[in-house]
């Protein structure tokens, strides 16, 4: 061992030889530990993927603990007993009406409801009285109890009498009177028709659950004419949605994005539905207009915009909506702030303490906006704040998220990494409501217009064919219209179907939910069934 030891130090040009290859050993064990430190994070990271999409909360608000925070308003124990002790409380006494529930709709039981339900009264003879006269004894006071009750179905067959009349004297017969209708040799009354656009839309339940519910009710017809009700009805309401879309595009700040639907049976695999996407766009006047395509290409953006729309787009971060509007000089391209925060939100867990505090500076912006918001603030006002306050907030998270891409302990293509690298990627896009008061923070209000498209899918799974997808965009565009210029889809329905084909076609305008709430909402038509008579 000796000789061993002293033969390798006795040369000297051996030792050069055997340092770099040393050096280049622990060179490659380092990249190859690193490697395999991302390879175990990625791995990781989709395992607690995969578990929050099967067991966990999909909320993305964040759990505050502030200390201290629960004694913050705690009071004395002997004074809280005095104040209980003096303060009356009502029997049976009930807490508040929820948010959304009219006023006064409360009876003595709880029981929520207003006077467009109908009531049946049920009087109960007390034990006793079997045998007993009315002279024998005296009603001193009713109590009232309340059931809520359903009836199986709720559907009604209407049958018009025309009388044929000849006039005495002569043998003139006069016309019978016209049974009014919506679709020519349909049995289907406006109120069907209202009804199955209006189950299947807004309650999402598909047709062949209606067509159950029919035959519960003792009423017999086949699935594919409820089918081809639904789709003749639809059909009607083309124009109105047509027209609703070009005054979206008139828009100075336009929301865009894309959802996916099945449509239609795939060429390529067997016994397959084919991937297809609805676009919804939202104007700037509370309307949303869907457009269904069969590819999530640039192009589509192309065909829907067309060359009308000029102004701002607000969108998430495809890349399809970016390289748009590099294409359009005409177009400024601004980009949300929820789906930045989301991203941070998914690093939680790679990096706790770091994504925490990206949250807490994002979430002074919104803050900031909620301000703006509670103040009514518009214009100029709103512009000044924005750039009095916001705008340091905006500068502190670039400038921390460029100081933590700089620590070389990340690892690359970690979740906190990439996170990061989305906002540097995007600063431009997202600091355009900075300088535009019209342009959100984020596209939430159109993701909220998205849910009955995701609900749809839960219910009703897919659309048989791309036409049917089509139909689909045209009627949740008008129903979710109707949602957020605060009217009822049924009571629309009911007067637009009736009002379409008498309607002038210059002014198909006037058809759609936000015209038809100033112009017929006072007055709607109703259905046969809803006339007095």
């Amino acid at each position: 061992m000796r000789l061993m030891i002293s033969a390798s130090t006795s040369d000297p040009s051996k030792a050069a030889c055997n340092e770099p290859a040393g050096s280049d050993l622990l060179a490659k064990t380092l990249a190859e530990n690193t490697e395999l430190r991302q390879q175990l994070a990625d791995v990781q990271q989709q395992l607690a993927t995969f578990k929050k999409l099967l067991f966990g909360p999909r909320t993305e608000k964040r759990p505050f603990d502030i200390p201290g925070q629960p004694d913050l308003f705690a009071q004395p124990k002997a004074a809280t007993d005095e104040a209980s002790a003096t303060k009356p409380v009502k029997q049976h006494q009930r807490g508040k009406a929820r948010k959304g529930f009219p006023d006064g709709c409360v009876n003595e039981q709880g029981l929520r409801f207003d006077d467009s339900v109908p009531l049946t009264t049920i009087r109960l003879q007390p034990e006793g009285i079997e045998g007993l006269s009315p002279d024998d004894y005296e009603i001193i006071g009713v109590e009232k109890r309340y059931k809520l009750g359903q009836h199986p179905s709720s559907y009604q067959v209407l049958c018009y009498e025309l009388p044929v009349i000849k006039l005495r004297g002569c043998d003139e017969i006069l016309p019978i009177a016209t049974v009014p209708g919506v679709l020519d040799k349909s049995l289907a009354d406006v109120s069907l028709l209202a009804g199955l656009l209006s189950d299947k839309f807004v309650s999402h339940l598909p047709l062949h659950r209606q067509h159950q519910r029919l035959e519960a009710g003792g009423i017999y017809l086949a699935r594919s004419t409820l089918t081809n009700l639904v789709r003749r009805s639809i059909d009607l309401l083309k124009p109105i949605a047509d027209a609703q879309w070009q005054h979206a595009l008139l828009s100075k700040v336009l929301a865009m994005d894309e959802t996916p639907i099945k449509a239609g049976k795939s060429k390529t695999a067997h016994k397959r539905m084919k991937q297809g996407y609805l676009w919804p766009i939202y104007g700037e006047d509370d309307e949303v207009v869907f457009t269904y395509a069969g590819s999530r290409a640039r192009h589509v953006i192309e065909r829907i915009l067309a060359e009308q729309f000029s102004g701002t787009i607000l969108t998430d971060g495809y890349s399809a909506y970016a390289s748009y509007c590099r294409a359009n000089e005409k177009v400024v391209h601004a980009q949300c702030w929820a789906h930045t925060r989301r991203k941070f939100v998914e690093a939680r867990e790679d990096e706790p303490q770091r994504a925490d505090r990206m949250l807490e500076l994002i979430g002074v912006l919104y803050r900031i906006e909620s301000d703006i918001r509670e103040q009514a603030l518009e214009g100029e006002a709103k512009h000044e704040r924005r750039q009095r306050l916001s705008t340091p907030v905006v500068d502190e998270i670039v400038a921390t998220a460029i100081r933590m891409r700089a620590d070389p302990a990340l690892l690359p293509r970690s979740p906190f990494s990439k996170a990061l690298q989305y906002l540097e990627n995007r600063v431009p896009e997202l600091r355009v409501f900075l300088a535009d008061p019209a342009v959100s923070l984020d596209t939430n209000h159109l993701e909220r217009s998205i849910r009955p498209i995701a609900m749809g899918r839960r219910a009703w799974l897919f659309c048989w064919t791309e036409l049917g997808a089509e139909h689909v965009g045209i009627i949740q565009s008008l129903i979710c219209t109707c949602r957020l210029q605060g009217l009822d889809p049924y009571t629309y329905l009911v007067d637009v179907l009736q009002r379409v084909g008498e309607h002038p076609a210059h002014d198909v305008i006037a058809l759609t939910p936000r015209v038809w709430k100033t112009c017929f909402a006072d007055d709607p038509m109703r259905s046969a069934l809803a006339r007095p008579g």
